[in-house]
């Protein structure tokens, strides 16, 4: 027969809760992170607000970061870079058209990034990449040249298939992408149009695809994106 210990069952709770702090640590600090890297830009931001803000100290953010540029780099990966093997795989398996393709790829960067925190990143780059050329490489190398791909395996995928109409692949992405970048601008910016996104991004897919389409005028593709 065994007898229990209440303060040995307090010490285990007690340490069981820590661990489980310690595992939340990272995510915090990086949610911390977005917050005020999207609020006060990057040479603005300190390393002790982050830490302040998560709830942890200086140096505790250290054991995990070793400066802010990686703590920003990790904030990049976790938002916007580390998502794309997620959707090449996706795109991979796309059963509907490449208008479909279209439509869905850009709901989806809509709904995680777009109008997320995420959005005010690109902001931030746009603003600041003069000034930090190592993190500016570093978003080129993990965001702008990975997006871009992706949009031309789209593009070409619709040419290939004869939906869409042969075009420079290259500056076909860049018609993709401005739009974007306008509506993820748009909403951190003091000159907010106050547009509807959802009205704005479907305005803009249905003008572009226009463009895009090998058919005739008046008849597009309309069946429902499907993805397995």
């Amino acid at each position: 027969m065994t007898s229990s210990c209440p303060i040995c069952e307090i010490a285990a709770t007690v340490r069981a809760k820590r661990e489980r702090r310690k595992e939340a640590r990272p995510g915090e600090l990086l949610a911390a992170a977005l917050e005020l890297f999207v609020e006060k830009g990057f040479a603005a931001t300190r390393v002790e607000e982050v830490a302040k803000r998560a709830g942890v100290s200086k140096g505790t953010l250290f054991l995990y970061f070793s400066s802010k540029e990686e703590l920003f780099k990790a904030v990049v990966r976790e938002n916007i870079s580390g998502r794309f093997d997620e959707w090449n795989a996706q795109f991979a398996h796309f059963e509907g058209s490449s208008a479909d393709m279209l439509r869905y790829g850009i709901q989806v960067w809509w709904e995680r990034i777009g109008a997320t925190k995420a959005a005010g990143i690109t902001k931030l780059m746009l603003s600041e990449a003069r000034n930090f050329p190592e993190l500016t490489s570093f978003y080129q190398h993990e965001v702008i040249q990975p997006g871009t791909d992706l949009i031309q395996r789209v593009l070409q995928r619709g040419v290939d298939r004869g939906e869409f109409r042969p075009i420079d692949i290259r500056y076909g992405a860049y018609t993709l992408l401005a739009p974007m970048l306008f509506l993820a601008m748009a909403s951190y910016s003091a000159l907010n149009p106050q547009l509807d996104p959802k009205q704005y991004i479907a305005v803009q897919v249905e003008t572009i695809l226009y463009g895009l389409s090998s058919q005739p005028a008046g008849s597009s593709p309309t069946q429902e994106p499907r993805t397995s």
